[in-house]
């Protein structure tokens, strides 16, 4: 066999989701369960249960080279009104709905796409709109996910008045060769001007996101995203390893190629640079809240978004292609911009694909998610799902201790550093075996 036929080491880099975002994998939900999803919005909630609100924003300046999500890039500002429109029809209706009526979302999130790709008066003129139909006066955080070349003085005051409490910048890496060739819309001097404009209104958050293995990356260019990192002091920064799933740009050219192994950092480099990283963050004084973030003030500096999600949220998603889960029912909406304003027109839910869980399945969901805090205590399962976690998991806790990848210290899982830099990998183990699938790494 020819050395370039060898199949790639387990610590290459092949294309494939690695990051888990939900329980029972996205593979195992179906187009069939849409009734599902209308029997839980015409039931009661949970006494207890937080709801949030995401809005999806699919609208870009550039598709990176390596996104996944659904966006577009070649919509006008009619095109633009008129989706927005459509996502508040949509809110207006599930709104109406027992399960959502009366109730006001704990937290709320704008991602995208690019949600700062939206003008001052687009954004103002939407929020409106949503706080008429939903009051955010109980909300303890907006997020607001921001791409550094949108952000003008005046649209960060927009952002700053429609209640934004924790804006997250996209800036992925400091250098602008590396922006161009991964396909990233802003440059540097963008980052600086943006976060001193953030910074001068006052967000309760600034978080940062970087990405770990981004297109020829190197050991001299990650160094110095640290130290620009450390330069800016943000309240939090979120470190993403890269990965390439299969609907990116990076695995369209490696198909064409024949390549097995994309060309970015193996996981090895990726996990030695995300550890450096963390290192130098804790000696100037942040804590490692996950397997993804570092904050400077943990009794300040919060996630709820992520916190109530993975400990059983309800969340309404709003626009093509957003997620959701409400009473344990996960759903899809349509992932094409016509199909979802098609389905509103016609007054259907917007529904592709959606999966009703078990109690069981609630559990391993809510086990495997907060695993990535890197901390699990057995107590809030036993009073919340009545099992004990320890027995429960008892082999596949026993082999990972023995690999050095975490302990069980006074009734909690604790995640060695080494475990939390690749838990996403380690939760397989933790799946029911009918939903076990090829890992990636």
């Amino acid at each position: 066999m020819s050395e370039t036929a060898t199949p790639p080491t387990k610590k290459a880099t092949r294309a494939g989701n690695y990051f888990i975002s939900n329980y029972p994998p996205f593979s195992f939900w179906s187009s069939d369960q849409g009734e599902e999803v209308r029997a839980a919005y015409d039931r009661d909630p949970i006494p207890g249960t937080p709801l949030g609100l995401y809005h999806h924003i699919p609208f870009c300046r550039r598709r990176c080279h390596f996104c996944y999500f659904r966006v577009y890039t070649d919509k006008n500002g009619q095109e633009i009104r008129d989706y927005l429109d459509h996502t508040i029809t949509e809110l207006e209706r599930l709104a109406a709905k027992p399960l959502v009526a009366g109730r006001k979302p704990h937290f709320i999130y704008f991602g995208g796409g690019t949600p700062s790709y939206l003008s001052g008066r687009q954004l103002t003129d939407l929020t409106d709109r949503m706080k008429a139909i939903l009051s955010w006066d109980d909300a303890e955080e907006v997020a607001f996910e921001c791409e550094p070349g949108t952000l003008t003085a005046g649209k960060l005051a927009a952002i700053k008045e429609i209640g934004v409490t924790r804006l997250s910048l996209g800036i992925e890496n400091f250098d602008d060769r590396i922006l161009e060739i991964n396909g990233r819309a802003h440059r540097s001097k963008e980052v600086w001007k943006a976060f001193e404009r953030a910074r001068a209104e006052g967000f309760d958050q600034i978080n940062i996101d970087l990405i770990a293995g981004m297109l020829e990356e190197t050991e001299e260019n990650w160094q110095k995203n640290i130290e620009q990192v450390l330069k800016l002091a943000p309240d939090s920064i979120t470190i993403y390893q890269m990965e390439i799933p299969y609907n990116t740009t990076i695995y369209k050219d490696m198909k064409e190629s024949g390549a097995l192994v994309a060309p970015v950092a193996g996981w090895e480099t990726k996990r030695r640079w995300v550890r450096e990283a963390f290192a130098e963050l804790e000696a100037n004084g942040y804590t490692i809240s996950s397997g993804y973030t570092a904050v400077k003030n943990p009794e300040r500096t919060k996630f709820i978004y992520r916190d109530s999600l993975w400990g059983g949220a309800d969340l309404v998603g709003l626009g093509v292609a957003s997620f959701s889960h409400v009473q344990g029912v996960h759903y899809q909406n349509l992932t094409e911009i016509d199909d979802y304003v098609a389905a509103i027109d016609t007054e259907k839910m917007p529904v592709k694909r959606a999966f009703r869980t078990n109690e069981e399945e609630r559990m391993i969901r809510e086990f495997i998610l907060q695993m990535k805090l890197g901390h699990v205590k057995a107590d809030y399962f036993r009073d919340k799902f009545q099992i004990s976690i320890l027995d429960r998991f008892a082999r596949p806790l026993e082999e990972l201790t023995e690999e050095g990848l975490l302990e069980v210290i006074d009734d909690a899982i604790v995640l060695s550093r080494d475990g939390l830099l690749c838990v996403d990998n380690l939760l397989h183990d933790f799946f029911l075996e009918h939903h076990k699938t090829d890992r990636i790494v």
